[in-house]
């Protein structure tokens, strides 16, 4: 397990009242009947509370641990029959692949046409490097990584898929309960009992997995690792209460992104990034609504398999209002690596081609 951080008193304090904070904000949209309450209220809360400058922390092994639970609830919906049902979607889901990987490369050059004399400081390379990783669609510590690599502006890196997963996570649970969709799917459990044994052996078994992605130096370890491991083997659920916990959690680790520093930075790139968001939510339904009619799915399941948001986010959501958890999760993952093998390679390519 990871070791505990050097947190000063201040810091636990920050810890401890950000939790409660998110925790009386997920029991509210409890009451209100909010999509995936869990999720958005401490969202929501603490992205308030951050921007108006309130301190808040997030403690990283929290945030793993969160992962760790919903990539071993997700884990569970792969029984034989659903893996079969996934496999025979090949087609659909390379088309997902193809259809992201484009999205983020025109992403990337309208930002750059867009932002050209605005980021005039910036060398050609910089400028570049900067919109081409903040396109990406998947992937954001990652891509923020590999921009710092190649010479990039991170903060405009981190900023722009920061805003991208808040507006994609808030946007589409609301949509889709204003729809009316939701406990649509005929894909279940393969376990739906709580047995303490098993969950102990689960634990532990997912724990190593997750330890084994992490010193591989995979993406969101936490999360594949616990995810690859439950869809092999299947000894317990997961108690509700577990599962809620882990989505508030992530909630905090995503809002506390949002400091007042965050809003002053660029504010002309965050506007262009909220918009471009909401264009790709809207042509990314066309296309899950496309899919489905190809494939006979559901749109709503679609639309959160080929959505712009992160993968975490877009299961749970897909978990809580049961809309084909398999499938959106095997489209999101299959995509996250895509991006992850593919982003750097295309992006020296397309560099050793273009005129010194």
């Amino acid at each position: 397990m990871p070791s505990l951080p050097a947190f000063g008193p201040t810091s636990w304090r920050h810890v401890v009242l950000t939790l409660l904070l998110a925790l009386a904000a997920a029991l509210l949209c409890v009451w209100l009947h909010t999509p995936i309450p869990w999720m958005i209220g401490p969202l929501l809360a603490t992205s308030l509370v951050s921007v108006l400058g309130v301190p808040t922390e997030s403690w990283t092994p929290f945030r793993n641990t969160g992962q760790w639970v919903i990539g071993t609830a997700l884990g569970l919906y792969f029984t034989p029959a659903v893996g079969s049902l996934v496999a025979g979607l090949w087609w659909a889901i390379a088309l997902g692949i193809a259809w992201a990987l484009m999205l983020g490369l025109g992403f990337g050059a309208w930002l750059r046409r867009l932002h050209a004399g605005h980021l005039a400081h910036l060398s050609p390379a910089q400028l570049l490097s900067t919109t081409y990783f903040a396109g990406a669609i998947g992937g954001a510590s990652e891509m923020t990584l590999i921009a710092e690599r190649q010479g990039a502006r991170t903060d405009l890196v981190a900023a722009a898929h920061s805003l991208r997963v808040l507006l994609v996570t808030l946007t589409i649970p609301f949509a889709l309960q204003f729809w009316g969709v939701s406990g649509l799917d005929t894909l279940t459990l393969g376990l739906r009992d709580v047995q303490p044994t098993g969950l102990l052996a689960l634990a532990s078994l997912t724990l190593m997995g997750a330890l084994v992605m992490q010193w591989l130096g995979r993406a969101n370890p936490w999360f594949m690792g616990a995810l690859v491991v439950t869809m092999v083997v299947t000894l317990s659920a997961i108690p509700q209460p577990m599962s809620n916990a882990a989505q508030l959690v992530i909630g905090v680790s995503l809002g506390v992104r949002f400091t007042p520093a965050f809003v002053h930075t660029a504010p002309r790139w965050l506007a262009s990034v909220a918009f471009a968001s909401f264009f790709m939510m809207g042509i990314c339904a066309l296309f899950g609504w496309a899919l489905s009619a190809a494939t006979g799915l559901h749109p709503a399941t679609l639309l959160l398999g080929t959505a712009p948001g992160g993968i975490a986010e877009m299961a749970i959501t897909a978990k809580v209002l049961q809309l084909g958890v398999p499938v959106v999760t095997a489209f999101q993952v299959c995509r996250l690596v895509a991006v992850l093998v593919l982003a750097e390679p295309v992006y020296r390519l397309w560099v050793a081609r273009r005129p010194a």
